[in-house]
């Protein structure tokens, strides 16, 4: 039977401690029940005696109907000069009324004598009173032991008295905390050996990742016998971050064979990922280990030929135990093996495409070198395809636009063949950043329609008088949504003068969608992603409305069909 490894979430504490992270009391309380319907064993909810809203969490967290998470409240131990029934934030984490309080200690000699000022018997004294007073009061009392291991290398004998006081005064588990995240591996070990030898007691790890050793130094630590891992969803944390937990569960479950959580529940880790991002407001990191886009994407040709015959090839799990995907990138590295895989995802005709493959291949890498990508502009891809199989229509001309952007009495002009025209008109005042654009287009029957619109900058206003003028011939439009705007110039070194490259995400109720333009002028590689985007929606919606009506034809004609053979019954 695989050992058990209990996981104690501190991203509601430790994770905002990291820079640019602010958890409000209502992401803390989702975040919580997150974890709850995951599986993990421990969330702790913050340091009461530190800020108002932590001590608000905990009030908030008694009305979830929560399974079988275990909410911790963190503090400190006493004061030194008072005894712990006495002190004000030790009587906190007990009036929140959690099962578990986790406190932390010096362990560390150079901390008690610099940080405390006190006599290291007196540190001693502060750790077994007030484990001993909160073991009174709650069901469960975890020692976190700050900067162990540095206090286990400096002074051994001291480090270890400390863990004695933390056990003599009832402490449930002992987590041994890597503060400063610079020790190795083999240091993590030594101590973990010599703390499980000296007390008996159940050891956990709690790592920080200064030395980007985290994630291997609470693996080398539960190697040795810690059952408990404290960490954070996606290594938030102070400084460089704490052990990412997403890591380590993946690690701990399917290398190392120890039981965390359920196999469903494990297919819900990229999704735990992403949620936490999303209410932290930090982009997901798309190269994280097991669960970023990137972590199963392959680009290189060689690779995408191997993976296809076996994908253990380049892979080594499956990505879908961890709720990822295998991905295939088409760029100038790419060979025949990446585009017929794309085709394969975008469910088109390998048949059909077989000739034009080659042709596809050459014009990819001619893209590329322009400065286009399609690694996040797949349906700029799927449409060059598609266009090649004659598969994608007709669906309108563009005659002309012209974006107008002002500021104060001047006034820019931008015209659709790409050129600018400056004038100015004392009587003509705006407010600052004012922007129009017109368009001129011709619909599916060669019918004129001309559309003007106005936005807070010139790709905003293109996008809605673009849209305006497409929406009379097709309402479907309605539904886009433009959910992202990237802009990279290439080749810096020319200047305002570079090639920019646009990148716009965009989406509706059936799914999200990438597009791509390229050009010296910003405005044109809108403009070519704009109309990408808008015809990519069209596209999808013809062949949604075609499937759909032969499902239909076919029902008719199985009802019609039982029909003839009830009449034919009844005769």
């Amino acid at each position: 039977m695989s050992r058990m490894v209990t996981i104690y979430d501190t991203t509601l504490r430790d994770g905002c401690q990291a820079e640019d992270i602010a958890l409000t009391i209502e992401d803390k309380l989702r975040i919580t029940e997150r974890l709850d319907s995951m599986g993990v064993h421990y969330v702790e909810g913050g340091w009461p005696g530190s800020n108002p809203r932590d001590e608000a969490y905990f009030k908030e967290v008694q009305g979830l109907k929560l399974k079988s998470i275990r909410v911790a409240a963190f503090g400190s131990t006493r004061r030194a000069g008072t005894r712990a029934s006495e002190d004000r934030n030790v009587a906190k984490l007990v009036r929140t009324g959690t099962p578990v309080v986790t406190i932390f200690g010096k362990t560390w000699d150079l901390h008690v004598r610099d940080d405390l000022r006190i006599p290291l018997e007196e540190n001693l004294d502060l750790i077994h009173d007030t484990v001993r007073y909160l073991k009174k009061h709650v069901d469960e009392v975890i020692f976190d032991a700050e900067h162990f291991f540095d206090g286990f290398r400096n002074n051994r004998e001291y480090a270890l008295r400390c863990l004695a006081a933390a056990v003599d005064g009832g402490a449930d588990l002992l987590c041994l905390c890597e503060t400063n995240g610079g020790r190795l591996p083999d240091e993590v070990a030594e101590g973990v050996d010599a703390a499980v030898e000296a007390t008996g007691a159940a050891i956990g790890i709690h790592c920080h990742n200064d030395s980007d050793l985290a994630v291997a130094n609470t693996l080398a630590a539960v190697k040795r016998g810690a059952c408990h891992v404290q960490g954070t969803i996606n290594g938030f944390g102070e400084r460089c971050g704490n052990v990412n937990l997403v890591s380590v569960i993946a690690n701990l479950q399917l290398k190392m064979g120890m039981k965390v959580l359920s196999d469903a529940n494990l297919r819900r880790l990229q999704d735990l990922s992403t949620f936490v991002y999303e209410l932290a407001n930090i982009e997901p990191n798309k190269r994280q280990p097991f669960v970023g886009r990137s972590a199963f994407a392959h680009k290189g040709g060689v690779h995408v030929a191997a993976v296809q015959r076996n994908a253990l090839t380049y892979e080594h799990i499956d990505p879908t135990i961890v709720g990822n995907v295998q991905r295939v990138l088409v760029s100038d590295l790419s060979g025949r093996a990446n585009l017929i895989y794309k085709a394969k995802q975008f469910g088109i005709d390998l048949d059909g495409l077989n000739s034009h493959v080659r042709k596809l291949v050459d014009e990819v890498k001619e893209l590329e070198h322009k400065g286009y990508q399609f690694e996040g502009a797949e349906a700029s891809l799927e449409l060059r395809m598609q266009r090649v199989l004659g598969e994608v229509p007709h669906f309108f001309d563009l005659v002309q636009f012209r974006v107008v952007d002002e500021k104060g009495y001047m006034r820019r002009v931008f015209e659709g063949d790409g050129s600018f025209a400056i004038a100015s008109d004392e009587a003509f005042e705006h407010d600052p950043a004012t922007a129009w654009a017109a368009v001129m287009l011709a619909g599916p029957g060669g019918e004129v329609e001309h559309t003007a619109a106005e936005g807070n900058g010139p790709v905003n206003a293109l996008d809605k008088a673009l849209r305006r003028g497409l929406v009379r011939f097709y309402p479907g439009i309605e539904e886009v949504q433009l959910r992202d705007y990237k802009v990279r110039v290439l080749g810096g070194e020319q200047g305002s003068a570079a090639q920019v490259r646009v990148l716009i995400e965009s989406g509706d109720a059936h799914e999200r969608w990438g597009t791509v333009g390229v050009s010296v002028n910003v405005i044109e590689a809108s403009w070519q992603a704009l109309v990408d985007s808008f015809e990519y929606k069209l596209f999808k919606d013809r062949r949604r409305s075609k499937k759909s009506g032969a499902k239909k034809r076919r029902k008719t004609a199985k009802k019609t069909a039982r029909g003839k053979v009830g009449r034919l019954a009844a005769r």
